[in-house]
């Protein structure tokens, strides 16, 4: 193998020469680098005036020549992250420095996230000759605050080096078994959480770590395990990395210490971003949106809500298609067909098109089914009742107390996804149906929100909407704003509404009390059956029309003029 590779650019047939020769070196495995091979490198850098590298396999063979400007290398792409759980790449990179630098930060961010077996710097003197050697391996870290690598030297060029074989035997066995101590604890691996935010307000970081608690709580329902957290405050957010350059380096360096799979945005990323993010890493990145997406596809149960996950995802990735890898961009010409034909990142956009509009005419479908039978119920002149407020409020709980309704009811978010409905019987002897809803959380994917609309269509009916808020819940206030723009946004803020405080058990007595005097409101526990008799009463007369002939004016209610 003779092709070079990185900047290529403008070189002279001589170098090119030279640079090719470099295959021809061997380097033993007792030995980081040949005095032979050294001595080509420098020769390159002397010829071409750039840095010059080789990527040594462990057989002694080199893999790679490459190229790059006057102070960096541009490795080619040498595959996926990790071969093996606690392995290196079996890869070492020996190239050279110009201008008497020691190991530059690039140098280690590649050693780390590559998963190389070592890098070496071949430090050479002004007149292009090498004057001593540099390099840095992976090393276990037990404890934060750890630097991820040791660095060595510089040494004096031709002096006895460490057997390489046997350090990186050694590294690999430390890393098997710090890999064996760790336990993932969740089946879909290990995750990290970043939010981004700006540094303008009060309270920025306060906000910022209530987010990631939710999405911390995200990640748990999608069975994910979340190992670390990072939050990064700016003047704005970067329109490219999110992050920025270095502190995605930082993340990533992080990541691979911890052993992470997953980088989780607390944001929607866009295509632009997204892919930015990816070409930096080989780890997977996902957003908020996806997140969310993901743990509605694995708690849909009925073929409505599979549906409409389904219909959200299609639109979710739609305009992402073109970020696929090059693999999407063959030509697929058909029998008779003149030209190149569609290609196949083409033929897989007409496809999801075709499946867009296929899912939502069978949801028409079961939406004009659902509205049969809420006519079925409206002749029968029964009240309806609709459970509606932030994921994770207590809504289905409540629902099991009330009904003995048995239905799914988990401390995590969004355990019901579907609509069920239950007869209540209240005070006074009047019926009423009681829903529960798809629960709100802030910032939910437009296309899952646009998707899942029918399903509060029960709400829309509703004679009352019972507004559950989490009153344990420190950000409760962001909840009820939350649940108040989206009740505007679905168009039913005009339904008659009674707050429920919820998990009054959980608060201290000072806070309960203050609960209990709030206006228009019921403080209960869902758990307790004892404490919703207050709630059943207050339904029962909201419900309860006033006959005929005994209309109760305006004034009537301020009490009596004499008062």
């Amino acid at each position: 193998m003779t092709e070079l590779f990185g900047n290529t650019q403008g070189l002279s047939p001589s170098a090119v020469r030279t640079l090719e020769r470099i295959y021809r070196r061997r380097v033993p495995l007792d030995q980081i680098a040949t005095l032979e091979l050294i001595r080509s490198l420098a020769d390159a850098s002397r010829e071409t005036k750039r840095q010059v590298g080789a990527l040594v396999h462990r057989s002694g063979v080199v893999d790679y020549v490459v190229v790059g400007d006057a102070t960096r290398l541009f490795l080619p792409d040498i595959g996926r992250l990790r071969t093996a759980e606690g392995r290196f790449r079996a890869l070492r990179l020996i190239h050279t420095h110009l201008f008497g630098e020691p190991l530059t930060r690039d140098d280690l961010t590649d050693l780390s996230r590559l998963r190389l077996d070592l890098v070496a710097a071949v430090i050479l003197s002004p007149e292009g000759d090498p004057r001593s050697l540099t390099w840095a391996y992976n090393v276990p870290t037990h404890r934060d605050g750890d630097q991820p690598h040791e660095v060595v030297g510089p040494v004096p060029h031709g002096r006895p080096q460490p057997h390489f074989g046997e350090l990186i035997t050694s590294l690999e066995a430390e890393f098997a078994r710090l890999a064996r101590t760790r336990v993932v604890g969740a089946k879909d691996g290990r995750a990290i959480l970043i939010h981004v935010g700006t540094k303008h307000g009060v309270g920025a970081t306060r906000r910022a770590e209530a987010r990631l608690d939710e999405l911390g709580s995200l990640a748990e329902t999608a069975g994910v395990a979340v190992i670390d957290r990072v939050i990064q405050l700016r003047e704005r957010v970067d329109p490219r990395l999110v992050v920025g350059k270095g502190k995605l380096e930082e993340i990533v360096l992080r990541a691979i210490d911890l052993d992470a799979q997953t980088l989780i945005f607390d944001c929607n990323l866009t295509p632009a971003q997204a892919s930015g993010i990816a070409s930096q890493t080989d780890l997977k990145v996902i957003d908020r949106s996806q997140l969310i997406l993901d743990i509605f596809a694995q708690r849909a149960e009925t073929r409505d809500g599979k549906l409409q996950v389904e219909l959200a995802q299609l639109k979710y990735t739609l305009p992402r298609l073109g970020m696929k890898d090059d693999a999407l961009s063959r030509l697929t010409g058909g029998i008779g067909g003149r030209g190149p034909g569609e290609t196949t990142l083409e033929i897989g956009r007409r496809r999801a098109r075709e499946r867009v509009t296929r899912l939502e005419r069978e949801l028409k479908v079961l939406a004009r089914k659902r509205a049969e039978r809420r006519r079925q119920r409206g002749r029968e002149e029964i009240p309806v009742v609709a459970i509606v407020g932030y994921t994770n409020a207590g809504k289905s709980t409540l629902l099991n107390t009330l009904t003995d309704a048995g239905v799914l009811a988990e401390d995590r978010l969004f355990a019901t996804l579907d609509t069920r409905a239950r007869r209540l019987r209240l005070p006074g002897g009047v019926d009423c149906v009681l829903t529960d809803t798809v629960g709100f959380i802030r910032d939910m994917p437009k296309d899952l929100f646009a998707a899942f609309r029918a399903t509060f269509e029960e709400a829309a009916d509703a004679d009352l909407l019972l507004e559950l808020v989490d009153a344990s819940d420190p950000e409760f206030d962001e909840h009820l704003r939350t649940t108040e723009e989206l009740l505007r946004e679905l168009g039913i803020d005009h339904i008659p509404r009674l707050v429920v405080y919820n998990k009054l058990d959980r608060l201290p007595l000072p806070n309960r009390t203050a609960l209990a005097h709030e206006p228009d409101s019921v403080a209960i526990s869902a758990l307790a059956r004892a404490t919703t008799r207050q709630l059943l009463d207050r339904i029962a007369t909201i419900l309860t029309p006033v006959p005929r002939g005994e209309a109760v004016e305006p004034w009537e209610l301020a009490g009596s003029a004499d008062c």
